[in-house]
């Protein structure tokens, strides 16, 4: 009996998205592993999980979200703290694919959970080293075009010929790598002679241009400028919170010294623009791709 997709979620509307929730949450476990460890040059395979104590997680107690609230954030074998962080990307990452499904055909939102999954991940390591991994930027880059050439849904691309909406899909990624990378390249350049000292780090670069990629020029050209609404609220509203009650804000971004040593918020301090960027691209791909694009043929009818 062959398998009928659209009856079977029309007889129960609830699995996929519930599905794609906990598979979800399952690679946002995974992704914890790889925002600790990549960064440090350490295998994101082995060994297992395991204690700060050095004693390994056993299966019950990493299931993700669960074993967290169960446990009371601490672990069973010596009571260490574990930051909430971990639940918290376990549920975004759970929250993000289940919206895909929900908002995407399944081709379309599978590819989506792998970008936003790739977002997620540059976004914390970001956070916490200042840098944001080739991986997540040349390599997503790569497989945003490849994806697109296999996927021409994830462009729009909808008409009968497969070979004609796959070329059309491939060059609007082209599109969207080059000419995203390029624009935040040119922005780079010119704070930088203006202010006579590094603006924005390459990582910065690339990392637009494979969000372009998965997005279009239009989604990379969003995300430049979206990224910098993002950073300037959550700047002015952390260094407001700091300067009201003389601490730093939780949630605020970290900062530094062009020399790498912390630093207070304010200006000329550095900040990470990657989670910026990342909100930014998430928004456009969830919710306002179609407003932007519309606007962009209105605005090229205008000249």
């Amino acid at each position: 009996m062959d398998f009928d997709y659209a009856e079977f979620s029309a007889a129960f509307p609830w699995f996929f998205p519930l599905a794609l929730f906990v598979f979800g949450a399952c690679v946002g476990s995974f992704l914890n592993v790889v925002i600790y460890r990549l960064p440090k040059e350490q295998s994101v395979v082995t060994p297992g999980s395991h204690c700060g104590c050095g004693q390994p997680i056993k299966w019950h107690d990493n299931i993700p979200i669960l074993s967290w609230l169960f446990l009371r954030g601490r672990a069973r074998c010596c009571g260490r703290k574990f930051s909430f962080r971990y639940p918290f990307v376990e549920l975004l990452t759970a929250l993000l694919f289940a919206a895909c499904w929900l908002r995407f055909s399944p081709a379309v939102a599978l590819c989506g959970c792998l970008f936003l999954s790739c977002l997620v991940a540059a976004t914390f390591i970001d956070l916490d080293h200042m840098i944001i991994p080739d991986v997540f930027t040349i390599g997503l880059g790569a497989v945003g075009v490849v994806l697109s050439g296999l996927v021409p849904a994830l462009h729009g691309q909808h008409s009968d010929l497969f070979i004609v909406d796959s070329m059309r899909s491939g060059v609007t990624a082209l599109q969207g790598l080059l000419i995203g990378s390029g624009v935040v390249l040119w922005i780079a350049l010119t704070a930088e002679t203006l202010l006579r000292k590094e603006a924005m780090g390459f990582g910065d670069v690339t990392f637009v241009g494979a969000i372009g990629a998965f997005c279009g020029w239009q989604g990379a050209v969003f995300t430049v400028f979206g990224g910098a609404v993002v950073g300037t609220v959550w700047f002015i509203v952390s260094w407001l919170w700091e300067k009201a009650t003389g601490r730093r804000a939780a949630l605020a971004p970290p900062s530094e010294t062009p020399e790498g040593q912390a630093a207070p918020l304010g200006f000329g301090a550095h900040v990470p623009f990657g989670p910026m960027l990342a909100i930014a691209a998430a928004l456009y791909f969830l919710v306002f791709r179609e407003a932007v694009l519309a606007w962009f043929r209105e605005f090229s009818v205008m000249f």
